[in-house]
């Protein structure tokens, strides 16, 4: 996994936070959950949107970039809360560490979550929403299982 971390767009910041407000008004955003771990260092909740995919009857969430903060709160709390709308589930997330399933996992993002492509175009992992592409991408991502806790 690359270890050098890739510029987010200016404007993902500000829209993260209004993704978390409307959330907790209630709304739901299409595949948009709110994600909450706690940080590995303070412990304090930290929430970020994510969109969920299910692959195979297994639930998923990917990390464009697996070095990005909420990657590494995950890894190192393995649980967090995921929200959509008003409700609200207990998880554990594993890391997918078998590069098949992971290349399972990508090559269904793009069908699943194309809101999502043009986020993976930005970060340079891919360059259209060819499923072919993002499975190639898969050793550049992190991938996580969700399972209910």
């Amino acid at each position: 996994m690359p270890t050098t971390r890739q510029a987010l767009p200016r404007w993902l910041r500000p829209a993260n936070r209004l993704v978390r407000l409307l959330t907790r008004l209630g709304l739901r955003l299409g595949t948009v959950h709110v994600l909450t771990v706690p940080g590995r260092r303070s412990g304090t909740p930290r929430p970020t949107p994510v969109s969920p995919l299910t692959v195979d009857g297994e639930r998923y969430v990917i990390a464009g970039l697996p070095d990005g903060d909420w990657a590494r709160n995950v890894r190192a709390a393995g649980r967090g809360e995921l929200a959509y709308g008003r409700q609200r589930q207990t998880v554990r997330l594993t890391e997918i560490t078998d590069p098949g399933v992971r290349a399972r996992v990508m090559r269904a993002f793009p069908r699943e979550v194309p809101h999502g492509v043009p986020m993976f175009v930005k970060l340079g992992l891919v360059t259209s929403a060819d499923p072919d592409e993002f499975a190639a991408a898969a050793d550049r991502v992190a991938a996580f299982r969700i399972t209910a806790s």
